[in-house]
């Protein structure tokens, strides 16, 4: 008796030592399940993105890549714009583009027209946002007139600042009724003023933009960061330069992104107002300008061709510079990795 009872007493400490054969196949099948699960909701995950994401990929190609590899074709050529190009030149027409003292001077206007857009819409969109972010009397109503401007058609703004500042004109003619009529000018055909008058007219109608989204990203701030900087005694400029600025800075840096690359196409006011001629006399000729006059005009169509793949590749390449320097750390926390 003692035997049998001694060798079951084995037999079960044995049995506890060793997970069964059931209990393996169940964990088993536990993990195929979940795998399974797993490559269901990633296939679904993929197929969603599909759907949603694929129409915008198909424009994008037609309307964006498409036209580029096609500009970057007749680039090649010395193609006049009908039939088929037949007269290659290589890269002579990229060559002369970046030996042109006219390319040049329009790359300058556009680096110039960028460092004045960044230094005099920020500051003053900040300010005016900050303005309007208080409980003023008035509020909705000077908001609304500072952002029409930037819902007006370019044509509309164009037309209408190109009468107003003609040397009979309403600017001078309203300088001349308020005794400042020493201060009547050529405003658009000075050479050393027009550039300013440009950038009078830019800030004018795109400030509005600015404020707007700054006014946005004051409003995602919690007001009880403010509240406890206050009980802690801190005064308003503290409480702005140590709160709101650095909390404002994803804001400021997507507009600035924006208006980086907006500088670098700039075309429509300056065609409407001056032209492609008349701009490049007066000193307010742009890359997209230079384009026009030099391409479709002078009916060179494989040099102008030549001209839109320089200008997309300089947006291309500040643009990623931008954002490997500047929106790294914004976009870090927008990209989820390993969700599934």
């Amino acid at each position: 008796m003692s035997n049998t009872l001694g060798t079951d007493t084995a037999t079960g400490r044995q049995s506890q030592g060793t997970p069964g054969v059931g209990g393996a196949a169940e964990s088993a099948s536990l993990a195929s399940l979940r795998a399974a699960a797993r490559r269901r909701s990633r296939a679904k995950m993929r197929l969603e993105i599909a759907v949603l994401s694929g129409p915008a990929i198909v424009m994008f190609l037609a309307f964006v890549i498409f036209p580029v590899a096609l500009a970057a074709f007749y680039g090649f050529y010395r193609w006049h714009g009908y039939g088929a190009p037949t007269d290659w030149v290589g890269l002579n027409n990229y060559k002369l583009i970046l030996t042109d003292p006219a390319f040049q001077q329009v790359l300058w206007h556009n680096g110039l027209i960028l460092v004045l857009s960044l230094v005099i819409q920020g500051p003053l969109a900040i300010i005016l946002a900050l303005l309007l972010n208080q409980k003023i009397r008035g509020r909705s109503i000077i908001r609304v007139l500072i952002f029409a401007p930037y819902v007006i058609s370019e044509v509309i703004v164009g037309t209408g600042w190109s009468l107003m500042l003609q040397s009979n004109g309403a600017v001078n003619d309203l300088l001349q009724h308020m005794g400042l009529g020493f201060m009547q000018t050529e405003w658009l055909s000075n050479p050393k003023l027009a550039i300013w008058t440009l950038m009078g007219i830019i800030s004018w109608k795109y400030i509005g933009f600015a404020v707007i989204l700054m006014l946005a990203g004051l409003q995602s701030i919690p007001e009880e960061l403010f509240e406890a900087a206050q009980i802690d005694g801190a005064s308003y400029w503290q409480i702005q330069r140590r709160i709101t600025l650095p909390l404002l800075g994803p804001t400021i840096r997507i507009w600035a992104f924006l208006s980086i690359i907006g500088s670098l196409q700039l075309f429509d006011l300056v065609f409407i107002i001056w032209g492609p001629y008349v701009a490049g006399t007066a000193g307010t000729s742009t890359m997209a300008i230079y384009m026009v006059a030099q391409g479709r005009n002078a009916g060179n169509y494989g040099y102008g061709s030549a001209i839109a793949v320089v200008m997309f590749l300089i947006s291309l390449v500040v643009a990623l510079i931008y954002q490997r320097f500047v929106l790294r750390r914004d976009l870090r926390g927008a990209v989820t990795e390993g969700a599934i």
